[in-house]
């Protein structure tokens, strides 16, 4: 495969309107890079400019609290809470900081004086991709051509959303280091990424070449998550991917992951099995035990594990 081949689509979400013969066109080239690649880039016009850029400089700002402070963000579930665990790596995670309650209780936790500027915009940019989760999903389903009760449908797989905050220290020595993110894919059913600029996120190909992923300014990384994949029945690509530190700068990211409830059940729509083409692939299941299981075995291949359809009496 060339090296054209190996590029990640970019693709400009500017001017559509849902619906529109554009946002169809759309639809398609979606559709296309996750089935392709498991993820595209992307340049999207509906947030504010700056917001992101602005979101950067907070979380540096975050991070360089003292560790204490940092610790008493906690939380029961995975993923959530403060970690630092690795030397390299560290993340804050939020369930649902697009309620503005949430932001508030993070903000005041971390500044007991108040940090009002951070929670507006902490609030608002995880709103904005909220949105846009929505917005790619329905282009998925638009892709697809399935009927429009999927696109309501479709809702409940953005209806628990984890926002997280994360830096990567520089490896020490100049040595290149694979940070705490070993390579793997993501739960959620979507995922969307903004960095600082500094590279470091690599993506494994349907080839097996690792390739990296330049985030242009003011825009974003979408990536499909086991869940998603799950519903198209493995015609889109959970993509694996990985980040490798080097060079001089930290660098900082937040990302949208776009996740099921517990209680969500997944359930292949039958208009994307077919029998010779397209078998069934995954068998019906609830999102919270796949979470469970895969949490208990921390398997690379949890989901085809857990929800292989082969387990699954055909015609129940």
């Amino acid at each position: 495969m060339g090296s054209e081949g190996l590029k990640i689509p970019c693709l400009k979400f500017c001017g559509l309107k849902e619906g529109s013969e554009e946002w169809r066109e759309m639809s398609k080239k979606v559709k296309d890079a996750c089935e392709s690649h498991g993820c595209f880039i992307m340049v999207y016009d509906k947030i504010p400019k700056g917001l992101c850029h602005h979101m950067s400089l907070f979380i540096k700002e975050l991070f360089d609290l003292p560790e204490e402070t940092k610790r008493k963000h906690t939380s029961p579930k995975p993923y959530n809470g403060y970690n630092s665990d690795s030397p390299v790596y560290q993340c804050f995670g939020l369930e649902d900081a697009s309620l503005l309650q949430t932001s508030q209780a993070f903000t005041n936790l971390m500044w007991p004086q108040g940090n009002p500027t951070f929670c507006e915009t902490l609030n608002l940019t995880s709103s904005k991709l909220v949105d846009l989760s929505l917005e790619i999903m329905k282009m998925i389903v638009e892709g697809y051509g399935l009927p429009k009760k999927y696109s309501s449908k479709i809702e409940e797989f953005k209806s628990s959303c984890h926002f997280r905050l994360m830096k990567y220290k520089v490896a020490e020595n100049g040595e290149v280091c694979e940070a705490a993110l070993l390579p793997h894919t993501d739960k959620s059913a979507l995922t969307i990424l903004f960095d600082n600029q500094v590279e470091g996120l690599q993506v494994l190909t349907k080839s097996n070449q690792w390739i990296p992923v330049k985030i242009p300014q003011e825009g974003f990384v979408v990536m499909v998550g086991d869940a998603f994949k799950a519903w198209s029945n493995g015609r889109l690509d959970a993509a694996t991917h990985r980040v490798v530190m080097k060079g001089e700068k930290e660098r900082y990211s937040f990302g949208l992951f776009a996740l099921p409830k517990e209680e969500v059940n997944i359930e292949v729509p039958g208009e994307l099995v077919e029998d010779n083409i397209h078998p069934l692939r995954y068998r019906p299941f609830n999102y919270g035990d796949f979470l469970k299981y895969f949490l208990f075995t921390l398997s690379p291949n949890a989901l085809d594990v857990f929800a292989a359809a082969s387990s699954y009496p055909q015609g129940s």
